[in-house]
């Protein structure tokens, strides 16, 4: 029986080898805190390569106990398939794929109450035994904090490419953004860079911006620790409109500040791992 178990882990341990060999780009999205827009992020920026030229992209859900990107997408209703590949990941566009734990729960509000490592054979699993095929990236979206998710993914996947550190400006989230510049540098992870999420709002009406959360913290922090500075995303009401209704904001508001400033964040993340153009 051992020597049957000790088999299977070895197998299990090439297939997931096997799989992320047949990925260029691996990019873990993390964030200190919650509430920061992490999976607002991780969407648009699978979305946005995705629809950027050829790029083929998968979006994997490592948030166990609140899984959102189903939501984010529109496709709450979808289920995980199987074929003689292994799982099947959810077709959301033509160079889109997505995998979540919330495709394989039949009530949406039954919690997942588990402990570390279910957690992290959980995220083995669906990085081993999905088929994701040859992908030119694979967005990978964690739980706040620096616990067993993004670490699992992190000793899983040695050859991550880096780490996008997603904040807001105020001293609460900068002081946790840190702890996760500080996990990546420990774990010999690059930073990729940090992005300042909900930096300002401006008025529809009078087009005057208000700091509702403060501003420049993010820039700050990055320049402090030594880290690539992405760019400040502007806080927009209809970001959180369009999230409820399942459609990124970047493929639907393109003409907004939000929109723009993520397209200048994604051309930066390219830069950073040689993608862009």
């Amino acid at each position: 029986m051992k020597q049957v178990m000790q088999a299977e882990k070895l197998d299990q341990e090439n297939r997931l080898k096997e799989r992320m060999a047949l990925i260029r780009h691996k990019i873990l999205v993390m964030s200190g805190k919650g509430g920061v827009g992490k999976t607002s992020v991780a969407v648009n920026l699978s979305y946005a390569l995705a629809l950027s030229g050829s790029k083929k992209v998968g979006l994997l859900d490592t948030d166990i106990h609140g899984p959102n990107i189903a939501k984010m997408l529109g496709i709450e209703k979808a289920t995980l398939g199987g074929s003689t590949m292994g799982i099947e990941p959810v077709m959301v566009l033509p160079g889109l794929k997505a995998v979540s734990l919330a495709f394989t729960a039949a009530n949406p509000d039954t919690p997942i109450i588990w402990r570390g490592p279910l957690k992290a054979a959980a995220i083995k699993q669906l990085l081993g035994d999905v088929n994701w095929g040859t992908l030119d990236y694979l967005i990978i979206d964690s739980p706040p904090g620096t616990g067993d998710e993004p670490l699992s993914v992190c000793q899983l996947i040695p050859e991550i490419n880096g780490t996008v550190i997603v904040t807001t400006p105020q001293d609460v989230s900068i002081m946790d953004a840190r702890k996760s510049v500080m996990f990546a540098r420990q774990l010999n992870i690059s930073v990729i860079g940090i992005i300042e999420n909900m930096s300002g709002f401006i008025c529809p009406h009078c087009h005057q911006e208000t700091a509702i959360f403060k501003k420049g913290g993010g820039e700050k922090a990055a320049l402090e620790l030594g880290v690539p500075f992405l760019g400040r995303i502007p806080f927009d009401p209809q970001q959180v409109e369009l999230a409820d209704r399942g459609v990124p904001f970047i493929s639907f508001k393109k003409d907004s500040a939000a929109a723009k400033a993520f397209m200048q964040i994604q051309k930066r993340i390219e830069d950073f791992l040689g993608t862009g153009k």
